[in-house]
Order: C-alpha cells, then structure tokens, then sequence
C-alpha cells in the first residue's frame, strides 16, 4: 500500500472502539513497519498553560490540549504549521508537521500556529492496512483547516460530507444508529 502520512483517517461507522469512534487522525508517518498519527477531534477542557506550561508559547493563551489517541497519553505531541518546514521532525503535507521531541522554540524559528495534544494513534506492521480493508477507517487527503479546525466536535461529519453523496447520510448518522 501506498504510504498514508499526510492523509486523514476517519472512522467508519463499524469501528466501535471508544478510543476511535468517529474519530479523525492526521497520518504523521505510514511505512512498512506501521503507521503513526494523532487524532485531530478529541479537545478536552484543559488549556496548554496548565498541563504543559513550556508549550503554551507555541500555541497561545486560552488553547486547549487535544487526546491524540491512546498511546504515551502522558506525552505531549505538538502538530505546528512551520514557516520553515524543514526543522520539523516529520512532515505529514505541506507545511504541517510534528515537533521534535524536547524542541528548542528558538531553533525552530516562527510557527504559523500549532496544537498540542497528549498521546498518539499507533499501528504495527499491516495492521492499518487490515482495518482499512475491514472498513473501520475511510481516507481522506488532510487540509490545514482539519488539523487546526475552531470546531473540533463536527470535524468527523465535515469530512465525510467532502466524500460526497455516497457518504451524505452517514455524515448525518446519530453516534449510535440504534437510537434513530
């Protein structure tokens, strides 16, 4: 399979798992030995400068940390849009990227804006590619407005209305089905 980094995985309606129901991941990196990304929908109700205060000068006051999945959930992941692309240590597309683990602010120069959020989404080797063929995920190619969306809750639905018609009811589609 072709690599996924820089795609969006949106949960199909099959995937129950709580860690993932109608969840949205930015892909950072997709090879052969597995996949990794960060769930762009899940804000909580903690702002940066209380969990972790060296980070709010990359985000600013008042922003939120996001669960980026289930992984190293005590571990800050910070997604920026890099006015210099090339000092980050992964790029998923374009100008959007993962920090460097422990970064200095100063050596990465300006960030057009960045999130903060605590774990990641993993997959080992095949795995991904076997829940795609399951259809737990739909692929979606990310925009910057994904990842940095002000409306992280219809995230999920926004994304898959841009699938278009054949996905317009599952956009619309009530959390749980049975309830309908």
């Amino acid at each position: 399979m072709e690599s996924l980094g820089g795609s969006l995985l949106v949960a199909g309606p099959s995937l129950w798992d709580p860690n993932f129901r109608r969840a949205v991941v930015l892909v950072g990196h997709h090879d052969d030995a597995g996949a990794v990304g960060v769930v762009l929908n899940r804000a909580t109700e903690v702002d940066v400068v209380d969990a972790a205060p060296p980070l709010a000068t990359l985000v600013g006051l008042g922003e939120r940390v996001f669960v980026g999945g289930p992984v190293q959930p005590q571990s800050a992941v910070v997604v920026a849009d890099f006015e210099r692309p090339e000092l980050a240590e992964v790029i998923a597309f374009g100008s959007i990227g993962f920090l460097p683990d422990g970064v200095d602010a100063e050596r990465i120069g300006p960030l057009r804006r960045a999130r903060v959020f605590a774990g990641y989404a993993g997959w080992g080797a095949g795995q991904l590619e076997r829940e795609i063929e399951e259809g737990s995920w739909i692929v979606e190619s990310a925009r910057a407005e994904d990842v940095f969306t002000e409306q992280p809750d219809d995230l999920w639905s926004a994304v898959v209305r841009r699938k278009g018609p054949k996905y317009r009811l599952m956009a619309t589609m009530p959390l749980d089905p049975s309830l309908n």
